[in-house]
């Protein structure tokens, strides 16, 4: 019977060898060699949306597979770019979406920048760290979260962002045991205790970050059994549902009424329901 903690080290300590196997397998061999021979012939947002194999591709690369469906939304991420902090990318909370209208920005660097050798490499190698964290979660979840937080946690910038992501948030909770609701309903009261639970320059700590990614394992094992093949009631997001542009309108609209909502009462800052909250997690990804 194999750990998660077993199985996450072994995986972590030989990342290569792992992600060249994963690069391998037929499927994603495949997929890879399309995207590279075809990306570019997309010279607007149009191509790429309209393409369903390239979109995918793209959109997997980020953890933002399911959202495949969700073209009007992405055609306004893209349209929108970065460079305006009051762009969709910039707004939206969950740091995917930045990501990926960065890697694809249309609007300041040009079609031809998602075309080079560099830009395809790198979509490359995010695409198949993604099919390896996904394949790891049809065998643990557990091992999927660790890997997912190993990666992505040292991007993490404030604690904000740690609530944001379901799946970091799933992480924290259960290597401090906390409840999966929180009886807090101000966010900034939620982000101040993350903060103190765990400094976010532990995350940029690789010693400190594989100590809590470790102690993560040993906590699933622990509290799920963590045997391969196993389930839990930990799952990750982003991996079934599929959202659409107006579940992003009608999240982005309650923002807006929580925040006036705050101001109106005199209380100040927002105030996020644990409701709200669950809603910005769905909003995103994968992986």
């Amino acid at each position: 019977m194999t750990t998660t903690i077993a199985s996450y080290l072994a995986i972590s300590q030989n990342l290569a060898r792992y992600q060249t196997m994963t690069a391998s397998e037929s499927a994603v061999k495949t997929a890879s060699e399309y995207y590279a021979a075809n990306i570019g012939n997309v010279k607007t947002v149009d191509d790429l949306v309209g393409n369903y194999r390239l979109l995918s591709y793209a959109l997997n690369a980020f953890g933002l597979g399911d959202q495949i469906n969700s073209t009007a939304l992405i055609k306004q991420v893209l349209a929108g770019g970065v460079s305006d902090p009051k762009s969709l990318a910039n707004t939206l909370p969950n740091q995917q979406w930045k990501a990926f209208a960065t890697a694809f920005n249309f609007g300041d660097k040009g079609a031809a920048s998602i075309s080079s050798s560099t830009a395809i490499q790198t979509t490359t190698r995010d695409y198949v760290e993604q099919q390896l964290e996904s394949g790891q979660g049809q065998q643990n979840v557990g091992v999927q979260l660790a890997l997912y937080f190993q990666r992505v946690a040292p991007t993490v910038t404030n604690a904000y962002g740690l609530l944001a992501d379901a799946n970091l948030l799933q992480v924290v909770q259960t290597i401090f045991g906390l409840p999966p609701s929180t009886t807090a309903s101000s966010i900034d009261a939620q982000a101040a205790s993350i903060q103190k639970l765990m400094p976010l320059s532990d995350l940029q700590n690789p010693a400190k970050l594989l100590q809590l990614t470790e102690r993560f394992t040993a906590m699933y094992d622990l509290n799920y059994g963590g045997a391969s093949g196993s389930t839990s009631s930990l799952s990750v997001a982003g991996s079934t549902a599929s959202n659409s542009a107006s579940a992003a309108s009608t999240i982005l609209g309650s923002i807006i009424s929580s925040n006036s909502s705050a101001l109106a009462d005199g209380s100040g800052g927002a105030v996020f329901s644990d409701q709200l909250l669950t809603s910005l997690q769905n909003l995103r990804l994968g992986g």
